[in-house]
């Protein structure tokens, strides 16, 4: 979590981002680190997590990380934790709570409405098109020998 800490630090201290740090542990070794950069980089997906999840995948040369852990100073957001479970990370330890993340300006609660349909100050419409096209791409994947399921 130190490590973690001191990340969320160097980026706060840059402006990059929020007061947010992660770490990627597998064997005992951080395998991938990452800290805030959604204001350096104008990239929204740019939360301490991604960045660390997307840095162990390239040290590691996989997509599959359920022999590791991540460290984060902050309760991950419904985008992080979804990335988290896609990784396969089976534990995640983290430092401050929602409620302590709500209380600096950082509130994942709306977003976590919208996921549930429940009334959200959030408003994103989804409309479900299905032309023909894209159900001949989904066909095509199915007939497809080599691919991998992840």
């Amino acid at each position: 979590m130190q490590a973690a800490i001191k990340l969320a630090y160097k980026g706060m201290k840059a402006n990059a981002g929020g007061p947010f740090g992660a770490v990627i542990v597998c064997q005992g070794k951080i395998v991938g680190q990452g800290y805030n950069q959604v204001l350096k980089t104008n990239d929204p997906t740019k939360h301490a997590e991604m960045v660390a999840i997307s840095d162990a995948a390239k040290n590691l040369g996989r997509f599959d990380m359920s022999d590791c852990e991540i460290y984060a100073t902050g309760q991950p957001c419904p985008m992080c934790l979804a990335a988290i479970a896609w990784a396969r990370i089976k534990t995640c330890y983290y430092g401050n709570d929602y409620n302590a993340t709500s209380k600096i300006g950082f509130d994942d609660q709306p977003i976590m409405n919208l996921l549930q349909n429940k009334p959200s100050k959030i408003k994103v419409k989804l409309l479900h098109i299905d032309p023909e096209e894209s159900k001949e791409l989904y066909d095509e994947f199915v007939k497809k020998n080599d691919k991998t399921i992840y």
